[in-house]
């Protein structure tokens, strides 16, 4: 399936011409053994793919006594795995490094020699887990690889036409128009149920079975709760019990997480270091209270108050409806046509919050629950810094709404109290998109672009 990860793969080769390897972190099963071998199929002579979930004694030890002589090296790997090396032609992956973390400590070595490309792979938890006797190497670029987005669902749907639509009807500030706005829908809906996990994605394409489909993403649940009970050292329950409570705590009206769901006195100190194990697993993304709309969120954030929406909206699907250990066809059908008798608040606002992490942002949110004063009382789902910024108007409040009738007065305060402070505010909505009194309406489809 197509992946944006490609083109960004073909920059770090030209920009990089072998000075540095690339290390793919991401969560388990969004794709990056499956992008890297694709990439390596058609931009290189040869290469050769070091599977250390798969690799024998033979190889390891080429890694532990063969590095000083690189003619050595090259000569004994070619030979194990039969293919020819072609020097500045050929790349090695790294694929799984975390499991050998004297492959990831020789990648310094590798690149001075300069005679190939290197990328890695791995799961970003193990990556940290298994540093404390390596050279971490300074010869690595990092990049981030997430679920699917909206876009590559169209693609892998076959629909290659939509998104560039899309785009032109943001860009120029005008609709969809009744008829393309119900299809782009329809389609972020299959998006939203499905989810952007690769396996899940295809088995709907091939397949076109919602319980199936269904079946692919707890399987990767599991997998998720199989890799907490292995490497959440020391405090595996502690995180297997914050996975546990996701759904049911982005289904309060604030979605702010609540430790004493947990246990009652629970501190965040007790339970900061789960909290961020399931974010460096990239299984889930965390919000956090920015105190003020100014320029440098992050100096103004509360780490203490914040929400934590799952990495893929589909597999929170799973979680949320979760009655019998299946997500049922009729669900997923209603859930499709919209026609399902719940709240879809939680739902939306993950959807938000995973396009936005996909496009780079780091995730914010304002909370204000002053009891003696009615007018600083309030709520904002998402603040965004603009790309360029200015002495002023930096900031753009962001409300998501999931049903077609709502009200805005946590909006109209913020504007009110920070209106020296803020660019252009939005809702994002199921509508298509319209201006009004300085407010844009954007459909959920067009988050993506923001």
């Amino acid at each position: 399936m197509r992946r944006k990860m490609y083109d960004k793969l073909l920059q770090w080769k030209e920009r990089s011409d072998g000075k540095s390897a690339l290390l793919i972190q991401g969560a388990r099963r969004v794709g990056k053994s499956y992008i890297v071998e694709e990439f390596a199929k058609s931009e290189y002579e040869s290469y050769i793919l070091i599977d250390f979930n798969k690799a024998d004694q033979q190889v390891k030890d080429i890694f532990l006594h063969d590095l000083d002589n690189m003619n050595s090296f090259f000569l004994k790997l070619a030979t194990l795995y039969g293919i020819r090396l072609h020097e500045r032609k050929s790349l090695i992956v790294l694929d799984e490094v975390q499991l050998f973390p004297r492959a990831r400590s020789a990648i310094k070595y590798l690149v001075a020699d300069g005679r190939y490309d290197y990328i890695e792979t791995g799961s970003l938890i193990s990556i940290r887990e298994n540093v404390k006797d390596i050279l971490i190497p300074s010869e690595e670029d990092h990049i981030n690889m997430y679920p699917m987005d909206f876009e590559e669902f169209l693609w892998a749907v076959g629909n290659e036409m939509m998104m560039d639509f899309i785009r032109d009807c943001y860009e120029n500030k005008r609709s969809l128009g009744q008829a393309l706005h119900r299809k782009a829908m329809d389609l972020f809906r299959q998006y939203l149920i499905v989810g952007g996990m690769p396996q899940a994605v295809w088995t709907y394409v091939e397949t076109g079975d919602f319980e199936a489909v269904d079946i692919a993403k707890r399987r990767i649940l599991n997998l998720y709760r199989d890799d907490i009970r292995k490497h959440a050292k020391g405090y595996e329950m502690k995180v297997e019990m914050i996975y546990d409570e996701l759904p049911s705590q982005l289904k309060n009206q604030n979605r702010h997480f609540k430790l004493s769901s947990l246990k009652e006195g629970a501190r965040f100190d007790e339970y900061k270091d789960a909290m961020f194990w399931l974010s460096d697993a990239m299984i889930v993304n965390h919000c956090y209270n920015a105190t003020e709309p100014s320029l440098g969120l992050s100096l103004n954030r509360d780490r203490t108050l914040l929400k934590c929406y799952m990495g893929d909206t589909g597999l929170l699907i799973s979680q949320v409806f979760d009655e019998n250990e299946l997500v049922s066809e009729k669900i997923y059908k209603k859930l499709l046509l919209d026609k399902l008798e719940v709240n879809m608040g939680m739902v939306v606002e993950n959807a938000v919050a995973q396009m936005f992490a996909a496009n780079g942002r780091r995730l914010y949110f304002y909370s204000n629950s002053n009891r003696n004063d009615a007018s600083s009382r309030m709520e904002i789902d998402f603040l965004l810094a603009k790309s360029k910024i200015s002495n002023r108007h930096n900031i753009s409040p962001i409300e998501v709404k999931s049903s077609k009738n709502y009200t805005l007065s946590s909006l109209k305060k913020f504007r009110e109290k920070y209106r020296e402070q803020l660019h252009i505010p939005y809702v994002v909505h199921s509508n298509d998109y319209k201006e009004e009194d300085g407010i844009v309406y954007l459909p959920l489809y067009m988050v993506p672009l923001l």
